[in-house]
C-alpha cells in the first residue's frame, strides 16, 4: 500500500482535457447562485482551462480563476483572449493561498477535492475558502458520491470510458482500470491512453473518496454552514442512489 499520490502529465495536456471535458451540465447550477449584483467579485478555485470561469465572465461578471497548472492557465487564458475577455488567471496551491481579498462567491467545481488527498490538505483548502470569503458569502463544491459497486466492477477489467479528437487533431481513446486502498480512501485510476491508435502511455488519477457523513462533518468542523446539499445539478435529494454531493455552504463565523 502507498502513500504516494499520483496524477498523469497527460492528464493535464490541456487539449487533451478540453477533448474530455466538452460537457456543462454543472454550468447552470453554478450559474443560479451567482449574486445578482454584476459588481460581486467570484473567485473559482481549480478552474482547469476555463471550462466554467469563461462562460461566467461572458454574462459580465468579475470572475478570478486558480489553477496549480501552468499549461491549464496557459489555454484559459489563449481562451479568455479569444473571447475578447479581461480574466484574471492565477497560478497557484489552492491550499496555499493568499490574495489578501474576499469574495462574494467561492467555488470547487469539477470534483476537483478528490485530489486533496489527506485531511490536513482538504482542511488547508477550507480554510483559504473561509478566508477569501465575505460575511454572507456562499461557497459551493461538487464531488463524487463513493459508490462501491462501481469501483468494484471497475476493479475486475479494464473499460473503455471516452472516445473523442482534440482540436490538435489527436485521436484518443482511454480504458481505464481502478484498485481501491481502503486504509486510505485512494481510488487508485489508471488511465490507458491510446493516441491516433497506438498505445501511448498509462496515466495515473488518484483520487480521495470523500463518504457523505465525513464531508458534511468536515464542512461543519472548518466553519462552514450546509444550506443545501443536492445529489445532482438539477438540485435533486440527495439520497442513496445520487451519483453525486453537491454543496451551498454559508461561513459560520462562530468559527
Amino acid at each position: 500500500m502507498s502513500n504516494d499520490y499520483k496524477v498523469g502529465n497527460l492528464i493535464y495536456d490541456a487539449n487533451i482535457y478540453d477533448g474530455m471535458n466538452t460537457n456543462l451540465d454543472d454550468l447552470q447550477f453554478y450559474k443560479q447562485w451567482l449574486p445578482k449584483n454584476k459588481d460581486a467579485r467570484i473567485l473559482e478555485l481549480c478552474c482547469g482551462t476555463g471550462r466554467l470561469t469563461i462562460p461566467i465572465a461572458k454574462d459580465g461578471y468579475d470572475i478570478t480563476g486558480v489553477d496549480y497548472t501552468f499549461s491549464m492557465l496557459e489555454q484559459a487564458k489563449m481562451k479568455a483572449s479569444e473571447a475578447g475577455l479581461n480574466i484574471r488567471f492565477i497560478e497557484a496551491d489552492i491550499r496555499y493561498l493568499d490574495l489578501q481579498e474576499e469574495y462574494d462567491l467561492i467555488f470547487i467545481p469539477f470534483n476537483s477535492i478528490h485530489h486533496l488527498y489527506r485531511n490536513e490538505d482538504l482542511f488547508r483548502a477550507f480554510r483559504v475558502v473561509k478566508d477569501h470569503l465575505k460575511v454572507g458569502g456562499i461557497f459551493l463544491l461538487d464531488c463524487f458520491n463513493p459508490n462501491i459497486r462501481y469501483i468494484v466492477e471497475g476493479e475486475k477489467e479494464q473499460q473503455e470510458i471516452a472516445t473523442y479528437t482534440t482540436d490538435d487533431g489527436r485521436e484518443v481513446s482511454i480504458k481505464q482500470t481502478m484498485r481501491y486502498e481502503n486504509k486510505i480512501q485512494i481510488n487508485r485510476i489508471e488511465w490507458h491512453y491510446f493516441i491516433n491508435d497506438e498505445f501511448h502511455s498509462v496515466q495515473n488519477l488518484d483520487m480521495r473518496m470523500f463518504f457523505p457523513q465525513e464531508l458534511d462533518s468536515y464542512l461543519d468542523r472548518n466553519g462552514f454552514n450546509i444550506i443545501h446539499k443536492y445529489g445532482g445539478f438539477e438540485d435533486e435529494p440527495f439520497n442513496d442512489e445520487s451519483e453525486k454531493q453537491v454543496f451551498v455552504c454559508g461561513k459560520n463565523n462562530d468559527r
